[in-house]
C-alpha cells in the first residue's frame, strides 16, 4: 500500500507541537509560559500589542540576543548588528537562539524569555507559523525559563535553545524579525500589561539560500 507524503508545513506543526511537549515533561508547569505565537496567531504586529515594555532591563549593552551556528558555535551577528543565516538549499541546519543578560549586570535577572521568527509580510496571516515561506523549520518561537549555560558565556542569564531550519525548492533569500521578551512575574489574566514585567526587542534576520 502506497503511503501518502506528508507535506512540509504539516511535519512542521508536529515538530512544534512535539517540541512544545517535550518542554512541558522537562519542565514543572510553574515554569513554562503559553508560547509567543499566542499573539502572534491574531493580526498582532508584535509583543506589545499586548504586553507592557516596562521592564529594567534597557540597557542594551548587557542585554544578550544572538544566533550561533550550532556546529561551528560561532556567532551569526554581522557588523551592522543583523543576523545572517545562509543554508544550503534542501539541507538542514541547525542555529541556537541565545538569549538573557550578562554576568555582570546589576538588575535582577529575568525569569523567562520569549521569542518568536516572523518575516513581516506574514503578519495578517493566521497560521501558527510566521516565519519565510519555503523554509522548513522546526521551532521559529519558544518560552523558555532562565537558567541555560553557553560555554563562551560563563555566568551569564540565559536561555539556549537550537532551532533547525531547510530551504526547500520553494525558498528564495528573505528577512525576518527575531522579536524578543525577557520577562518576569506572570500576566493577569484578561489584562496582560499588568502584572508581569518586560523589556522588548528586535533584532533584524537574514536568510540566504545557497545553491
Amino acid at each position: 500500500m502506497k503511503m501518502k507524503r506528508v507535506s512540509p508545513f504539516i511535519l512542521s506543526v508536529i515538530l512544534m507541537a512535539l517540541s512544545w511537549f517535550t518542554l512541558i515533561v522537562k519542565n514543572p508547569p510553574e515554569a513554562l509560559s503559553y508560547p509567543p505565537a499566542v499573539g502572534i496567531l491574531g493580526k498582532a504586529k508584535n509583543c506589545l500589542s499586548c504586553h507592557a515594555n516596562n521592564g529594567p532591563w534597557t540597557d542594551e549593552g548587557k542585554t544578550i540576543i544572538d544566533i550561533i551556528d550550532k556546529a561551528t558555535r560561532q556567532s551569526l551577528k554581522q557588523a551592522d548588528g543583523s543576523f545572517l543565516i545562509s543554508v544550503k538549499r534542501n539541507q538542514l541546519a541547525t542555529v541556537l537562539t541565545v538569549i538573557g543578560r550578562s554576568k555582570d549586570d546589576k538588575q535582577a535577572a529575568p525569569y523567562r524569555n520569549a521569542w518568536v521568527y516572523v518575516d513581516p509580510k506574514t503578519i495578517n496571516n493566521s497560521s501558527l507559523s510566521k516565519f519565510a515561506s519555503g523554509w522548513d523549520v522546526n521551532l521559529p518561537m519558544s518560552c523558555r525559563v532562565v537558567g541555560d549555560t553557553f560555554s563562551t558565556l560563563p555566568g551569564a542569564k540565559i536561555t539556549v535553545l537550537p532551532m533547525s531550519i531547510r530551504p526547500t525548492d520553494a525558498a528564495q533569500d528573505g528577512e525576518l524579525i527575531l522579536q524578543v521578551m525577557l520577562t518576569k512575574g506572570e500576566s493577569i489574566k484578561g489584562n496582560p500589561r499588568k502584572g508581569m514585567l518586560g523589556n522588548y526587542f528586535e533584532k533584524k534576520v537574514v536568510l540566504k539560500v545557497i545553491e
